[in-house]
């Protein structure tokens, strides 16, 4: 399969980002095992190259188009490696991108469905990825794992959920000091307000928000950095389900 890595490699410079043969391997081997699977499993209804090119691998990346202080900030710690968890990952973003991108950072991806968890254990090995660890587990169970609980540096989520309940999901398993990054649409101001009160609950605080548009598209986006300044209450999350038929807010 013969893709076309100019546009990317475009879009990735924009970003800051300087795409070597190694790493243009590594997407594009990523783009073919991801359709490929496809076919006989649902990952993604995104299956044409320039698609997952803006709306999978540069949106995974979107930590980059943080303001210099910010950007400074999560970048040097991914180059130190940080622990980084991408909780409910699915087809694994935005986590494989950021660890072709940043190949320091000790990577834990999460999913529910045991077949997500084998096609990202394939694609650790077509990719050649090292540190990275493939968990099956929902999140209130894992999150009660004295191995995962506030282990993380930086927990990362594109996931659909509103941000109360993707909060709820993804403090408990951030260390305090540490980030949990949300990756969501540029509609996120109504979220933040309804879950400041659960995210304040959860030992977290919002202390950035960023909205951009990806490189040489009209897709507007958002990232949520939210700190974790105090330890998280025992009680959360709640029992498997709660969260989301019962956000806190």
């Amino acid at each position: 399969m013969s893709l076309d890595l100019s546009l990317f490699h475009v879009k990735l410079q924009q970003f800051g980002f300087d795409p070597s043969e190694h790493t243009d391997r590594q997407f594009t081997d990523y783009y073919e095992h991801l359709v490929k699977i496809n076919e006989v499993m649902n990952l993604t209804a995104i299956t044409e190259w320039q698609e997952v090119v803006d709306k999978h691998f540069i949106d995974s990346l979107g930590i980059a188009a943080l303001p210099k202080e910010q950007k400074d900030e999560v970048i040097s710690r991914f180059l130190s490696g940080a622990a980084v968890m991408d909780l409910g990952t699915g087809a694994g973003f935005p986590g494989i991108p950021l660890k072709i991108m940043f190949p320091q950072i000790c990577l834990t991806l999460t999913d529910s469905l045991m077949k997500r968890i084998n096609f990202l254990r394939e694609c650790g090995e077509i990719l050649d990825l090292s540190d990275v660890e493939y968990v099956h587990s929902r999140a209130e169970i894992l999150a009660k794992d004295k191995a995962y609980r506030e282990k993380q540096d930086f927990v990362v989520s594109r996931a659909v959920a509103n941000l109360a309940t993707l909060s709820e999901y993804c403090l408990p398993f951030v260390k305090v000091g540490g980030y949990f990054i949300a990756y969501k649409t540029d509609t996120v101001e109504d979220e933040i307000k309804s879950a400041s009160h659960g995210i304040e609950l959860l030992g977290g605080e919002v202390v950035f928000v960023h909205h951009y548009v990806l490189p040489e598209t009209d897709l507007h986006r958002s990232i949520v950095m939210i700190r974790k300044v105090r330890s998280t209450p025992k009680r959360y999350p709640r029992k498997a389900g709660v969260p989301s038929k019962e956000p806190l807010t």
